[in-house]
């Protein structure tokens, strides 16, 4: 490159340098500049914001739009009450606890303030998680279950509370409740406005269905589960109950009074106040680790009209099966309208039922008004009954008595008629003997057989005695389940099957007590001559019973074990006080006398003389052959 050009270039260099220097912007005009890009910025950035906005918004508004249009195909009339917020109003009364859910609008949790469970925990029959009752709308082809829509809830008083659903044009379906004080017993009460508008005019019956998880309250989960069931009464008729055990179901078409869902000591009762039109029952028991004992469940209906302003109406009872509790709901009743809600309580069969609730629970409910230990009340319960059948006692003492002095001479008659082929004169002989000396072996044994009933009824008394429940005595924390003495985890082969985990004291006592009156019984015997097996099997009951009844209530075995104690002591009382010399003499006084046959012996001995004229003419035709 030449010189000239190289100068060239320096002058543009310098001419550009120069211009570019003369015309810079100020530093007023950069602020300006840097203040007119933010601005920019901004605004970019809000046009995006309100971009997305438009478009988020327009989604919601689309799904808002499909949700409610699916509500409204879902729900009908009910849609808007379909949505919601659950919340919870309670209703009390010093016995009862009752809360209520207005999603539903019915009672979602009930507590018994004066029970508890044996783990000393409130006695809770049910909550929201295994509870639920609600009726079936079925307008335009839809079914519509209230549990699913939200009431509107009004407390008008302690103890009124309304539940009032709302449909979208304007009707209303309210439930009335009412929990009077001291009392197990709520009343609902259906009314309603507008629902002719909203419910087919021709409609005759409101379905509803009741579901249940029953709670287990007990220690003795086998008690509990045998004496829990579903319970019914049909209109006039008696009462009725699906199987305890397993899976059962009954379909009935007539009507029906109430529906039970009976535990050992609680229940849940829906009684109508006319009827429900025949119902679907089902009971399911559950698995043995689980904190539920069955599954309930009844759908039914009854009779109903949406132009009537005041609907069916029915109640609820929540308590305790208390039998006196129970029986007074039919007080002043006439008998065709009776609820018989004391069947809920299992007293045995009509001989048994009979002596518990004229005798035995009136004696009982009488001394727990004045003494708070029920192992003493059982204890004066027990004298009381050992009382009324003394007499009997006694007759059955004094036939064993008269059987005993008679051994020499049915010693005598044993000899002289000896071998099996003098076995029809032998016999006759004895009963000769007895009809002459005025005694009987029958005697003895009536007595005994008459005592059985009050025996049984008392096996049905107390596994069903609520009053004993969380009852202590001695070492017996819980007198209406086991008293376990010694307990064990571990599987024991043999033993674990037998007695499962635990040994209960007052069984052992009952047992031990059995053998010795087995043993008395057995030494007292006329004759000597018993087969050794039958001395072993008689020793053998007793034991039967400690496996039978180690897991019965701590009450029952300490009623048995006082009551063989004080028959023991009544043995050998009567042994003390009979001089059974005497007893020998008049025996003996009498066979002096004559004396006519009873028609029962005539015919005794009738028989026995057949008897022998065919084995006579067997012997002569097997001696021709």
């Amino acid at each position: 490159m030449d010189k000239n050009t190289i100068i060239g270039f320096l002058l543009i260099a310098a001419l550009l340098f120069g211009y570019s220097w003369l015309n810079q912007p100020s530093q007023e005009e950069l602020a300006q500049a840097r203040y007119n890009d933010s601005i920019a910025y901004v605004q970019a950035q809000e046009l995006k914001n309100l971009a997305n906005v438009k478009s988020k918004s327009t989604e919601e508004f689309l799904d808002s739009a499909v949700i409610d249009a699916k509500l409204k195909s879902k729900y009908g009339v009910f849609s808007n009450a379909s949505q919601g917020v659950s919340e919870k109003v309670t209703l009390s009364n010093n016995l009862l606890e009752l809360q209520f859910d207005t999603k539903g609008g019915m009672i979602s949790k009930a507590t018994l303030k004066e029970y508890s469970r044996y783990d000393s925990l409130p006695v809770v029959l049910f909550d929201e998680t295994d509870n639920s009752l609600g009726f079936l709308f079925k307008p335009s082809g839809r079914v519509i279950n209230t549990n699913d829509l939200y009431f509107v809830p009004q407390q008008t008083s302690d103890s009124t509370l309304l539940m009032t659903l709302f449909s979208d044009a304007g009707a209303t379906f309210t439930l009335k409740y009412t929990l009077p004080s001291d009392s197990y017993m709520l009343d609902v009460q259906i009314m309603q406005d507008g629902m002719e508008n909203v419910l087919p005019k021709n409609m005759t019956n409101l379905d509803f269905t009741w579901m249940q998880k029953l709670r287990s309250q007990e220690k003795g989960r086998m008690f509990e589960e045998r004496n829990s069931s579903l319970y019914y009464k049909r209109s006039g008729s008696e009462v009725d109950k699906l199987s305890e055990t397993g899976e059962d179901a009954e379909n009935i078409q007539l009507g029906i009074k109430w529906i039970g869902f009976k535990n050992q000591f609680f229940s849940s009762v829906l009684i109508a106040d006319n009827r429900f039109n025949g119902a679907q029952l089902y009971s399911q028991a559950l698995e043995k680790d689980s904190a539920y004992l069955k599954t309930y469940k009844a759908e039914t209906s009854f009779d109903y009209n949406p132009l009537n302003p005041e609907g069916p109406a029915f109640k609820m009872f929540l308590g305790p099966n208390l039998y006196p509790l129970l029986k007074s709901y039919d007080s002043g009743v006439e008998e065709e309208n009776e609820l018989n809600l004391d069947e809920l309580i299992p007293l045995g069969w009509t001989l048994f039922r009979w002596i518990n609730t004229c005798i035995v629970i009136p004696v009982f409910t009488f001394l727990g008004k004045y003494i708070d230990n029920y192992g003493l009340i059982i204890l004066l319960l027990t004298i009381i009954i050992k009382i009324i059948i003394l007499p009997m006692t006694y007759k059955s003492y004094m036939s064993t008595a008269k059987i005993r002095v008679l051994k020499p001479q049915i010693d005598e008659i044993n000899a002289k008629y000896p071998g099996n082929e003098k076995a029809l004169e032998r016999q006759r002989a004895t009963m000769e003997l007895y009809s002459k000396a005025g005694a009987s072996p029958m005697s003895g044994c009536l007595p005994m057989l008459l005592q059985m009933p009050i025996l049984i009824a008392m096996f049905a008394f107390f596994p069903s005695s609520i009053e004993l429940r969380g009852e202590s005595f001695l070492w017996a924390d819980d007198l209406s389940a086991y008293d376990a003495i010694l307990t064990w985890d571990a599987n024991i082969p043999i033993i674990s099957w037998i007695f499962g985990n635990h040994l209960s004291l007052f069984c052992l006592l009952m047992t031990v007590t059995n053998i010795i009156y087995t043993k008395i019984n057995m030494d007292s015997q006329a004759s000597g001559a018993q087969m050794p097996g039958m001395k072993w099997m008689m020793y053998l009951m007793p034991l039967m019973f400690l496996v039978f009844f180690n897991n019965y209530a701590a009450g029952l075995s300490y009623y048995y074990f006082v009551s063989l104690l004080i028959t023991i002591l009544q043995t050998y009382a009567f042994r003390k006080f009979i001089d059974e010399e005497k007893v020998l003499a008049k025996l003996k006084e009498n066979q002096k006398k004559p004396r006519k046959k009873s028609g029962f012996m005539a015919r005794l001995e009738e028989a026995q003389k057949r008897q022998e004229a065919l084995m006579r003419e067997r012997a002569k035709q097997n001696a021709r052959r």
